[in-house]
């Protein structure tokens, strides 16, 4: 591996990591998080801008003339779970905790931050733009909201970069692809509207309940009826709410779950045919039916140029063979997205292994994203931080 020689001695950001994790915080609260972040960038001389979509923060390191910009992107928040882990760093705060690795990600570009506001003036030619996002997770679209709130107004990226651990294999493999690497996340609801009445007399009533039963059904012929065989798309009903008593039919009666897709196409089909189904299984049970639609997340859909310049320099880090270029994209979703659909860019995955880093006192579950038992493996610390580096040297090259 090619890992950047200051980061031989990662200690000082170890430490920093299991401080993030032990305090964790949520989507939007992340103000000690912030504060932390923050402090140490100003302390490094780099300039700081506060209070982008709440608690999200910039930070900005010039050098040379060049106008040419790139961004580097972490997330900050944690998650509403309680962590089953006992060990030293265990999270602080009951129902909280850093179980996707955010406190991870947020250290390896405070690392890299701080390798580059330590080199030379002729280290790159440009401007790095250190981007801590708030509320990554949870639907809350902290990427948008950092967009909406003038992110690229005022800090202008000519491509925008991100990472997120993730089980790909060996430790420090990176994965990515030149295309749709992750799915859009979307929730759906359907209510039908009856009239109530008592279980036993159901002639008197209008019954939602079967005509959710009835829609549940058929939500689950949509995907392969509506979407190419050759296109995945997912599908789920996770959610079926009638009455609260098993002796009356309510006036209302639900039905949920999530939708998941590749491309804004796609999206549309499945969102106008769901609506369609709805209102048909409806109008046959007598019953009006009202659809929320929520579309949380686009697909993160990598841009070809810069997913092949993100390749170059992962390989530059950890060689050609813990690269893999054509990673199969996956159903799970992520609001840099957002960042995506309006600055070319490139998002990627970092092997964090199977669990065998954890310290003694670790939880029963696996090490996988979103479980009580996660920890973050805090020897891939120096390879993230090595490839913003690079990426910020390499994009900013002097004479370029």
């Amino acid at each position: 591996m090619n890992i950047v020689d200051s980061f031989a001695n990662v200690a000082r950001f170890i430490d920093i990591r299991r401080d993030i994790h032990a305090h964790p915080e949520l989507g939007f609260e992340e103000h000690r998080t912030s504060e932390k972040v923050a402090q140490l960038l100003a302390e490094w001389g780099i300039e700081v801008h506060r209070g982008i979509a709440g608690t999200g923060l910039v930070g900005v390191l010039r050098k040379g003339t060049s106008t040419r910009t790139i961004g580097l992107r972490a997330d900050m928040d944690a998650l509403p779970l309680h962590e089953a882990n006992e060990f030293p760093h265990k999270s602080t705060h009951a129902g909280r905790m850093h179980a996707c690795g955010h406190d991870g990600h947020t250290t390896m570009l405070l690392a890299a931050a701080w390798h580059l506001s330590q080199q030379g003036p002729h280290d790159f030619d440009g401007t790095v733009h250190f981007i801590f996002q708030p509320a990554e997770e949870m639907g809350k679209a902290g990427a948008k909201k950092m967009i909406q709130d003038g992110l690229f107004d005022r800090f202008p990226c000519d491509a925008v970069f991100a990472l997120h651990n993730f089980p790909v294999g060996e430790v420090g493999r990176f994965a990515l692809n030149e295309g749709a690497l992750m799915a859009s996340s979307n929730t759906y609801k359907v209510t039908m509207r009856g009239r109530g009445t008592h279980a036993s007399m159901p002639h008197t009533g209008i019954d939602p309940v079967a005509a959710v039963v009835t829609l549940a059904q058929q939500l689950q012929t949509i995907v392969p009826r509506t979407i190419a065989s050759t296109e995945r798309a997912l599908l789920a009903v996770t959610q079926l709410q009638g009455s609260d008593a098993p002796n009356v039919i309510p006036d209302l009666a639900t039905v949920g779950g999530t939708v998941r897709t590749f491309s804004i196409d796609a999206l549309d089909k499945i969102e106008e045919r769901l609506r369609t189904v709805a209102k048909g299984v409806a109008e046959a049970h007598g019953c009006t039916a009202e659809v929320s639609f929520i579309r949380a997340s686009p697909p993160v859909v990598n841009h070809k140029d810069e997913a092949r310049f993100a390749a170059s320099v992962m390989r530059e880090v950890v060689g050609a063979d813990m690269v893999t270029d054509d990673w199969p994209a996956v159903m799970g979703a992520e609001d840099f997205a957002h960042m995506l659909m309006v600055r070319p860019g490139c998002y990627a995955f970092l092997g964090n292994g199977d669990g065998d880093h954890r310290m003694d006192g670790h939880g029963p579950g696996p090490c996988i994203i979103h479980n009580t038992s996660f920890d973050f493996n805090d020897d891939i610390i120096p390879i993230g931080a090595s490839y913003f580096v690079k990426l910020a040297q390499r994009w900013l090259a002097v004479g370029a």
